[in-house]
């Protein structure tokens, strides 16, 4: 019987990986929501937008400005989705919510 457990600190899941131990649902649903997806997914968005900002303030082409600017898309999707797998272990209306928080947050870290 194969059970896959959660990891019991912060060593464990790094000598996974980052992204599989989020992709494979082995980091707890509060630090991925929270720390991951709220926190760092928002951070790095608001410092590429930023030096985006300063790109056009430069005058510099508007596809390097765009493309700094949407850089850490890839990275917005993966953490979404990495939620979605999760929450789909868990049950009850914490899951749902996080699950509806991600998207949203997709949508606005792609909108904004």
């Amino acid at each position: 019987m194969n059970v896959s457990k959660l990891p019991e600190d912060e060593n464990d899941t790094a000598s996974r990986g980052f992204f599989r131990a989020r992709w494979q649902g082995l980091v707890p649903l509060d630090r991925l929501f929270w720390r991951d997806l709220v926190l760092v997914g928002t951070a790095i968005n608001v410092v590429s937008s930023v030096t985006a900002l300063i790109l056009l303030g430069l005058k510099l082409p508007l596809a390097l400005v765009l493309a700094v600017h949407f850089a850490p898309v890839p990275y917005n999707i993966f953490l979404t989705f990495a939620v979605w797998r999760t929450t789909e272990r868990a049950t009850g209306a914490k899951a749902s919510l996080m699950t509806l928080g991600a998207t949203l947050w997709l949508i606005l870290s792609v909108v904004v």
